[in-house]
């Protein structure tokens, strides 16, 4: 069964992020066609990159970078949940980020974001961050205002037009998911593509 993780993007104490990663699960669990299960980020006390090579160069040897990088392996996609702090992503997300490398290769990813313009600049900068990491990430994503979807900026509330974005995006990244399940089994190769 194809698994996805709904990542957890802020570790503040207030923070929204796991509420808004456990209204996204409670809709997909309703799916029959992927496993969804939270990772989240603050579980791991991460702290700012400390690894002597880059993660592409081998697995972190530390072990708080071991479980990690062992934890976001199991997973054949992956949906963020992305808060945007100053016109980008949480310093905590692109740290824990900063540790990963073939973990997540070929493998794809989708958005849900919050903030102010519904967290829309912190998920492009995330694209480009996820593009240099070869992750194909789809482009239906779930925008939630602090203005609409969330009661005295704090109790989220979902509208029903955020409500309604979140299966076709979830529909995207499960068709991304398996196709880059082949990509990586070697089943779709350079020659299939030139052919």
């Amino acid at each position: 069964m194809t698994k996805i993780a709904i990542v957890t993007g802020s570790v503040r104490p207030g923070r929204q992020s796991l509420n808004v990663a456990r209204w996204v699960k409670s809709i997909a669990d309703q799916r029959s066609d992927a496993e969804f299960e939270i990772v989240d980020i603050a579980d791991f006390e991460l702290p700012v990159w400390d690894e002597a090579m880059p993660p592409a160069f081998g697995a972190g040897v530390k072990a708080h970078s071991k479980a990690w990088s062992a934890r976001m392996d199991e997973f054949d996609g992956y949906v963020f949940v992305v808060s945007e702090y100053n016109h980008s992503i949480t310093g905590a997300l692109k740290n824990a980020l900063d540790y990963l490398a073939p973990e997540v290769n070929n493998k794809a990813a989708a958005f849900v974001s919050y903030g102010s313009a519904g967290g829309a600049r912190a998920v492009e900068h995330l694209r480009g961050m996820l593009s240099e990491m070869q992750v194909a990430h789809v482009r239906n994503s779930v925008l939630l205002s602090l203005f609409t979807d969330f009661e005295n900026f704090s109790v989220l509330a979902p509208t029903e037009p955020a409500i309604a974005a979140v299966e076709p995006m979830l529909d995207q990244l499960i068709v991304w998911t398996k196709a880059m399940e082949a990509v990586r089994s070697g089943e779709f190769s350079r020659v299939d593509a030139v052919a």
